[in-house]
Order: structure tokens, then C-alpha cells, then sequence
């Protein structure tokens, strides 16, 4: 992929480092978990995993920022620059507390305010997705064991398969009756959450998900993937989802269909 090849293979190693930590602290019964400020849980695997990520990068890409969930914004040690990697150690820590395998490692790539590459790592499933901007979107157990992926054909309503995640959420932005309308109009609604609602969109496995807010470090890896594997992501004006925003994700067919209805008037 020029242009990218070097950044997500510095991604996938990113990741490598992060599985091997994550799984041998997952299940573990002397887990350490706080919870921080917002009442959100931390374990000791989140931090050690951004950590290592970051000390690879400060070596690998001095000149790029750093922003993680658990340490923040950091400068690049060579001075201001265009790029920076978002980090996201553990993406459903809640899952991973409680045992339950859905959770990954979000990596991505920015230029300026842009998502251009993104690499979720999922080890407890065995797989990964990953994409760069105009060279597609790929899935598999490795960089070298990979699949292209894409979107569902899917037109209506009726026929699709409705994600959704939080619905207390919702319910706070005064939108969950709208959420529950189209939950009962689709064919099909499951609540996968976290990552992996919009990595089943981006294989075509199911058509539509939705959250209610997320930061910057939840969503920047998935939007190239989800992009480049030929789905829209939007927040709830259509602008692409930046910090502390919805994020709406569909297989571009429907995404009109979607905002029309969350955008209606609250209740």
C-alpha cells in the first residue's frame, strides 16, 4: 500500500505487542480494575498495553503525536507535525473484566484531523481488521493471512440487520424511542456493541450500527475501515464522527434512511 505500508505494518506489531499483553492478563484472577473519574472501569492490562504502544512509537515515529485513552495527548519528540496515532488500549474493557472475549486493541492513524489508516486487533477471537485510505479494507488472523472485505448490498429497512449499542445512552439523548422504532422496522437487531458491531458492518455480516457517543480514540481506527470497505460512518449530521459524538454506520445504502429517523424530534 504505498503511502501506508510502513504505517500499518508498524500497526500490526503495534498490535502483537498489545495481544501479548492484553491475553496473558485476560481471565487472570489477580486482574487489577479501578474505576476512573467518569466511573468507567480501568485495568492494569489497559495501561500497560498503551503504554508499550507508546514507547514503540516514540522510538518507531518521533515525529507523531500520540493520544491514548489512558495517558492522554502527547507531542512528537521531534516537534509539532501533521500526524498523530490514536490509541484505544482496550476497547471493551467492561467485556474483558467480565471474561467476555469481545474486546481489541483500536490503533489509527491521523493527518491532521483525517483517519487514514486503522487497525483493530481482536486476539481473543483469533482475528483482525485493518485498512488504509484508497487501498481497502482487509480481515484475517494476521497481516499475511488476509481477506478483502466489504459492505452488504442491502436496501431496505426490512431486510437489514439493526446494531445498536447503550440504549440508556439513547434514552439520554432523548432518542430511544426512535432506536426502539428501528429496532422493530428491521429485519434483525442484536446489540454486539463496542468495536465489533462495526467490524461485522464492514464484512457485510449485518448493515447498521449505532452509538449514542463516543471519543475520539473509540472511533478513529474504524472509520477507514468501515469507509474503505464501502459503508458510511457519520455522526448524526452527517459530518464524519469526531470527539464526543454519535456515530452512525451502515452499508451506505441505508444511511439516509437511519439519520432521517434519529434525527427526527426528540422524545
Amino acid at each position: 500500500m504505498a503511502g501506508y505500508a510502513d504505517d500499518l505494518s508498524l500497526a500490526h506489531l503495534l498490535a502483537d505487542t498489545a495481544d501479548s499483553i492484553s491475553m496473558g492478563r485476560f481471565r487472570a484472577l489477580d486482574l487489577r480494575v479501578e474505576s476512573k473519574p467518569d466511573l468507567t472501569p480501568v485495568s492494569d492490562a489497559d495501561t500497560a498495553v498503551e503504554q508499550a504502544i507508546r514507547s514503540t512509537l516514540q522510538r518507531a515515529r518521533p515525529r507523531d503525536g500520540v493520544l491514548g485513552e489512558e495517558f492522554g495527548h502527547t507531542a512528537a519528540a521531534a516537534g509539532p507535525g501533521s500526524r498523530r496515532w490514536v490509541i484505544d488500549p482496550i476497547d471493551g474493557t467492561k467485556n474483558f473484566v467480565r471474561g467476555v472475549p469481545i474486546w481489541g486493541t483500536l490503533i489509527a492513524l491521523l493527518e491532521g484531523d483525517t483517519p487514514v489508516a486503522g487497525l483493530v486487533s481482536a486476539p481473543a477471537l483469533g482475528r483482525r481488521w485493518w485498512a488504509a485510505r484508497g487501498h481497502g479494507a482487509y480481515a484475517g488472523k494476521h497481516q499475511h493471512a488476509a481477506t478483502r472485505i466489504k459492505v452488504s448490498g442491502v436496501q431496505r429497512l426490512a431486510d437489514a440487520s439493526f446494531c445498536f449499542a447503550s440504549l440508556d445512552g439513547w434514552a439520554e439523548t432523548g432518542r430511544l424511542e426512535a432506536i426502539v422504532d428501528l429496532s422493530l422496522s428491521a429485519w434483525r437487531s442484536r446489540a454486539y456493541g463496542d468495536f465489533y458491531g462495526y467490524m461485522l458492518l464492514a464484512e457485510g455480516a449485518l448493515d447498521i450500527m449505532v452509538e449514542p457517543e463516543l471519543s475520539l480514540w473509540d472511533v478513529a481506527a474504524l472509520i477507514p475501515i468501515v469507509t474503505e470497505a464501502g459503508g458510511t460512518i457519520s455522526d448524526l449530521t452527517g459530518r464524519s464522527p469526531g470527539d464526543k459524538t454519535a456515530a452512525i454506520a451502515t452499508n451506505g445504502a441505508l444511511h439516509e434512511t437511519i439519520l432521517t429517523a434519529l434525527a427526527g424530534p426528540k422524545r
